[in-house]
């Protein structure tokens, strides 16, 4: 397996050794024969948050193939449990058109179920963290299926207990607990300008699904084919949280929002105001988007080389300008920004 076919970077090498489960037991016995091989395991699912370097991967691809949607409506709420293998924006849809909101502002967004809970994936103002009810999961270390609380999953901005022990969980189903349907509350500037409304008021959930989805693809977010500003990961790099002196020593326009160390600002803002414009780049393979500068984009014959190459670029540039690093939001895999 070739996994630049697999990612929606289109950049990685091969892997040693590929399989496909389709089912919760066969995602597991894979797991479980691997580890006792001491075979290094690598989870695909829709590839939206992986540069793998062009090296490939030296273990086992795993391709996380298991579907699966259930509805479970408890006094006011409705518990939605979906495999790990789910098209995510496929099931925000599916939630909303069954009568369950709350998912709509993170319409778009590339990739399955089962990553989502890894990264805590979050956008307009939305975080899944907020949302998730528990999350069901194979114990690699003590060999045993569990149903993890919220709490227990310590999720953070754009991490979890996943992210911080990537070699321990195997994420089989998450379950979110929604409202049923009704108005939702708008979170974020942006969405509110765009529905013509302030932060806090509400709109219909299928009129924020439809706005975001407009935004996201004004932005190069929503996958198409024919566009090489969507041949990316998402965002590179995530939004930095600095102490509020840090933030008061920023010029006055850049955005900036509270988060419990201080303040979290605007990484597509800091990129472009240290000078690096849209569509920057070094060479014709590789460059920023041309509509969002937090997007790195593979313009059709980019290496992963290429893209950890721009990425120094830009955080160094960041650095340079504002003493400020940048992390990477995509999780890289045979390679380092280091």
């Amino acid at each position: 397996m070739r996994l630049a076919d697999h990612t929606t970077l289109r950049v990685g090498g091969f892997a040693a050794a590929a399989l496909v489960a389709t089912t919760e037991a066969e995602l597991i016995a894979a797991v479980r024969k691997a580890d006792d091989m001491g075979t290094p395991v690598l989870l695909l699912g829709g590839g939206s948050n992986l540069l793998v370097a062009d090296e490939g991967f030296a273990g086992l691809v795993l391709q996380t193939k298991v579907r699966g949607i259930h509805h479970q409506d408890i006094g006011d709420l409705v518990f939605v449990t979906a495999a790990c293998g789910e098209p995510w924006d496929g099931f925000v849809s599916v939630c909303l058109s069954s009568g369950a909101h709350g998912l709509e502002a993170l319409s778009g967004i590339p990739g399955d179920v089962g990553a989502t809970p890894i990264q805590n994936v979050g956008a307009y103002g939305v975080e899944v963290g907020n949302l998730i009810a528990s999350v069901r999961v194979w114990d690699r270390q003590d060999q045993q299926q569990r149903d993890l609380s919220p709490q227990e999953c310590e999720f953070t901005y754009r991490s979890s207990i996943f992210k911080a022990q990537p070699d321990r969980w195997i994420v089989l189903a998450v379950t979110f607990a929604l409202a049923r349907t009704g108005l939702s509350r708008i979170a974020y500037d942006q969405l509110a300008e765009l529905l013509d409304l302030e932060v806090g008021d509400t709109a219909l959930p299928s009129r924020i699904r439809e706005s975001v989805l407009r935004l996201r693809r004004s932005k190069g977010m929503v996958l198409d084919e024919t566009d090489c500003d969507t041949w990316s990961a998402g965002s590179f790099f995530t939004n930095p949280i600095v102490s509020a002196e840090v933030a008061r020593q920023l010029p006055l326009d850049c955005p900036r929002y509270p988060a419990s160390a201080g303040a979290k600002l605007s990484a597509a803002w800091l990129i472009q105001h240290s000078g690096i414009e849209p569509g920057f780049g070094l060479n014709d393979r590789a460059r920023i988007s041309t509509k969002h500068t937090l997007a790195l984009t593979n313009r059709g014959q980019a290496s992963a080389a290429d893209i950890i190459e721009l990425a120094k670029i830009v955080r160094a540039q960041v650095l340079s300008t504002f003493a400020i690093e940048l992390k990477p939001e995509v999780r890289l895999v045979g390679c380092s920004l280091d």
